[in-house]
Order: structure tokens, then sequence, then C-alpha cells
């Protein structure tokens, strides 16, 4: 009985809190962050490109400061990533005047056909992905600018409204300051999160 309860709680955090973030051997996690005014040209796997701009202690889109960026950090071996891609291709659709959806693709050293061909197609995820190396400096950065303790667990995401992390739903702790979503979130509540914030 103890064993299944055990093997219950694995299941339970795989699918809900996300996919581990231990690195593999192959895996170096960058240790430097972004400055004030750095610019981060980004490729997406379809080929267009964006410029972040490191802003107010976090990132705003060069071309577009007044859009509202979530940026997702996730990985094409995570189910729950996988799971939710179509519902954020969703949102992407019905919020593109006023909010950016990046994905970063993170703990994983794969090509961008790869990344088209086992998540990008599988999944209905069109919305602007970087598998850059890049991403590890940018993730890093926000790990560092969120206070983030745990090892980092994918998907993880924060919402940016000119350069500033905004306070999203904490859907496990209740966290009144919380500024990032931790494993699969309902379209829902990252709908009403961002309706939230586009009223301020």
């Amino acid at each position: 009985m103890k064993k299944i309860t055990i093997l219950i709680s694995i299941i339970f955090l795989t699918l809900f809190l996300g996919c581990s973030s231990e690195p593999s051997k192959n895996t170096i996690i960058a240790k430097e962050t972004h400055k004030e005014g750095d610019k981060i040209e980004l490729k997406s796997i379809a080929g267009n490109k964006i410029v972040l701009l490191r802003k107010n202690g976090g990132f705003v889109l060069e071309d577009d400061e007044s859009k509202i960026l979530l940026i997702d950090i996730f990985g094409t071996f995570c189910v729950p990533c996988q799971e939710e891609a179509p519902s954020l291709m969703d949102f992407q659709l019905q919020n593109s005047n006023d909010v950016l959806l990046i994905g970063l693709n993170f703990l994983e050293e794969v090509s961008d056909e790869y990344v088209v061909e086992n998540f990008a197609s599988r999944y209905n995820a069109y919305y602007f992905i970087s598998n850059s190396p890049q991403n590890k400096q940018i993730v890093e950065t926000i790990i560092q600018d969120i206070k983030y303790k745990s090892s980092v667990q994918v998907p993880l995401k924060v919402v940016l409204k000119n350069g500033e992390y905004q306070k999203v739903s904490d859907i496990y702790m209740a966290n009144p300051d919380n500024q990032f979503y931790i494993g699969k979130v309902k379209l829902g509540i990252i709908q009403k999160d961002i309706d939230h914030i586009k009223e301020k």
C-alpha cells in the first residue's frame, strides 16, 4: 500500500507540478545574468526575430514596449508542457493585440527542426518559440529577478508589463505576491490574470 501511495505521489508531481530541472551532463546553466540596457535578439524556430530589451528590472519588447510579455520556460520532453501547448496557442491568438507569448526551450540541446517536428507541429504550438543557447542566460536572469529559490521545473511562466514582473495567481500556495506560474496552468486562470494586468 505504501508503494502505491508513493507511486501516485510521483505521478501527480510529474503531471501537475512540472518536469524536473535536474540538468543532464550536457546541460550547462548560465551563471551570468543580463544587465539593464542589454539587447537580446531572439530568432524563433520559424525564423521570425524579436529583440528583448532589459529594462525596469525585467524585459520589454524593443519595438513595442507596451506589449505584455508572457514568457514560458519549457522543454519539448515535458508532458505538462505538451499538454498545455494547444491552449497557449489559443491564448496567443485571442490576445495578440496586447500580449506576446515567448516560449524558451530549456534544459535540452536539440535542433530547431527537432522542436518543430516534436513539439510545435505535434502540439499545435505555433507561437514564438526560441531554441537559442541564449535562453539559458535569459532564464537565469528571470530566476534571479523573481528570487526563485528552488531548482527550475518546467513549465515555468512569468508575466511582464513595462519590464516589471507582475503578480499572478498562485494555484498551489495562494501567495498574493506570487510572480510565476509553475506546472500546468488552466487557460482561464492565465486569461483572468492577464485581463487584470491589462486594466492597470
